[in-house]
């Protein structure tokens, strides 16, 4: 499994980008960056998107993929995945015919640009060779982590945006990788669970819900006005293999 990081950060800031993860070069984790990043053959290879939750910075990319692919690309549609909360969101507040065009229902040819399939969270389903299975997050609106296995055999989890929760860990079973966010240093902790985030702290005891430890662990979400510290703290965690995302790099699940 080869994932890009085409953006990691918890807030837009010169140099730093919103979450999305390219599996594949054809499956995307999350959609707050994507053509500020790939170039136009890049983006018209993504098949499907899989959405953690509807705030701006994992959704804010769509809607400009949507209009490069009616403008250049007219046979190609991409795939939303996600819980009815999230795409009942993105309907009603983006893809709405005022704030941006409802691209459920432009053609690209014979099917819409944009088609959404509802995920149910704890039931399995598969995805373009992909095995994947939703599990509830504790977060401000609707969220799931989603754990994927690849066709591979190699497996991610990824939480999305999340403060501290049971289920996906409980869940977790020979881990290849965890994509985890630490949004917040130790000193604002306070505020981290009052908006469904972590710390490096609180992640450092989420890891410890996990039945095994996973082969690697990669922080993501961090604010960029305090990366350094959460960097410094991050290094601090007890965990075998444990890394900060780079914007930009590709990695070997």
């Amino acid at each position: 499994m080869r994932l890009k990081v085409l953006g990691s950060a918890g807030a837009e800031f010169p140099g730093h980008y919103p979450t999305a993860f390219l599996i594949d070069g054809t499956f995307l984790l999350d959609g707050g960056t994507i053509g500020a990043r790939l170039s136009e053959k890049e983006q018209f290879a993504i098949k499907n998107i899989l959405i953690t939750h509807s705030h701006l910075d994992h959704i804010k990319a769509i809607p400009f993929l949507a209009d490069n692919i009616v403008i250049r690309n007219g046979r190609h549609s991409v795939t939303l995945l996600g819980i009815s909360e999230t795409l009942d969101a993105l309907k009603a507040y983006v893809l709405n015919d005022r704030l941006w065009p409802d691209f459920t229902r432009i053609s690209a040819a014979m099917e819409p640009v944009v088609k959404m399939r509802t995920v149910v969270p704890g039931r399995s389903f598969s995805c373009a060779g992909y095995s994947v299975r939703a599990y509830r997050v504790n977060h401000t609106v609707p969220a799931v982590g989603y754990i994927v296995r690849g066709r591979d055999g190699r497996v991610l989890l990824y939480t999305g945006d999340t403060g501290p929760t049971d289920k996906i860990w409980s869940a977790a079973k020979k881990i290849d990788a965890v994509i985890a966010e630490v949004s917040f240093p130790n000193s604002m902790e306070a505020l981290a669970l009052k908006t469904g985030h972590l710390t490096s702290r609180l992640l450092a005891a989420e890891l410890g819900k996990m039945q095994a430890p996973p082969g690697r662990v990669f922080v993501t979400h961090p604010k960029p006005q305090y990366i350094g510290t959460i960097r410094k703290e991050v290094g601090k965690i007890r965990a075998q293999r444990i890394e900060m995302f780079k914007d930009g790099k590709t990695y070997e699940i």
